[in-house]
């Protein structure tokens, strides 16, 4: 009877189903043929790497195999006031990086919504998109030379009357410093989803608003904005599964020793001590307990959205 109520792999269904795939594969395969190299870089970097997580239970050793230890690592990790601080600090900078920076990218593509000269549009596009396809080595540099006590910004207030400061090593700027730099790299380019959001929109919306006098600010507060209310709660929820990534190519560039105890981040933990101290078991638990946090709060951010909003990931 359990033989009878199986689904038939030969049968009529599933050949058609495999001749539907065959036929859909040979129309679209240049699709699947660009889509491949992002598989495998998934795939290799960041599905496979799942497994070595085990190494978090393990301790390793230079001839495998590795003796399972359990939590013991989790111990060692938490019982450690230095992670604490990491913690605290990565909480820091990523409830900054949210709060100030998350809603740029909506303002810049808003903004630039509103720019009716073509050519004019162009240039504010290009100007503002350029700074993402720079390193953070590059950036690193610029603000480093920008801020520094002989730098640009400290002529300019020594020009006025005021003290330079040597912002890269002052403890009450430098976190400031990772939201200026952050937005001016990744506004305008982060910008670009809304803004294909917002051409979706249905123009006959703006048509009628016109028709019913309202001015740019109504249309933008009545239809703009609600019409990319989706896009923004979809990246909000994708946001915080990525809270706890401060930024380690950021961070890694611009901290230096006197710096270090305010914006050292549980990436540049996990870095220093798996990578320049060998402690790779230690190393791996930090990293784990950074994804289960990660994969809590992008869960709790979809359930609140969708309670509030109807609307979340799926």
């Amino acid at each position: 009877m359990t033989a009878e109520l199986a689904p038939h792999s030969n049968g009529p269904a599933g050949r058609r189903a495999r001749g539907d795939f065959a036929h859909s594969f040979r129309q679209w395969w240049p699709y699947w043929a660009m889509l491949l190299p992002g598989v495998i870089f998934f795939v290799i970097w960041h599905y496979v790497p799942i497994w070595n997580a085990k190494m978090a239970f393990e301790q390793v050793r230079i001839i495998p195999p590795n003796i399972w230890v359990g939590l013991k690592n989790f111990q060692l990790l938490f019982s450690s006031p230095v992670f604490y601080q990491v913690v605290w600090n990565t909480i820091i900078i990523s409830t900054m990086k949210l709060v100030f920076i998350f809603p740029v990218p909506i303002i810049v593509a808003l903004m630039l919504n509103e720019v009716r000269s073509g050519p004019l549009r162009k240039t504010i596009q290009s100007a503002v998109y350029l700074p993402h396809f720079l390193s953070w080595v590059v950036i690193s540099g610029i603000f480093i030379a920008l801020l520094s006590p002989s730098g640009a910004i400290n002529d300019i207030a020594r020009a006025v009357g005021l003290q330079p400061v040597n912002y890269m090593t002052n403890t009450g700027a430098i976190r400031w410093v990772l939201v200026l730099s952050e937005i001016w790299r990744s506004a305008g380019w982060d910008s670009l989803l809304y803004l294909a959001a917002i051409i979706a929109i249905d123009q006959s919306l703006y048509e009628a608003a016109e028709i019913d006098g309202a001015n740019r600010w109504q249309k933008i507060w009545h239809i703009t904005i609600p019409g990319i209310a989706p896009t923004i709660a979809t990246l909000f929820i994708l946001n915080m599964g990525m809270f706890l990534s401060a930024g380690l190519d950021q961070v890694f560039n611009m901290q230096n020793d006197v710096n270090r105890s305010t914006i050292d981040i549980i990436d540049t933990y996990v870095y220093r001590i798996g990578l320049q101290t060998g402690e790779y078991a230690l190393g791996t638990a930090a990293g784990l307990f950074k994804g289960v946090i990660g994969f809590i709060l992008i869960i709790v951010a979809h359930l609140v959205s969708k309670r509030l909003t109807g609307r979340g990931v799926w």
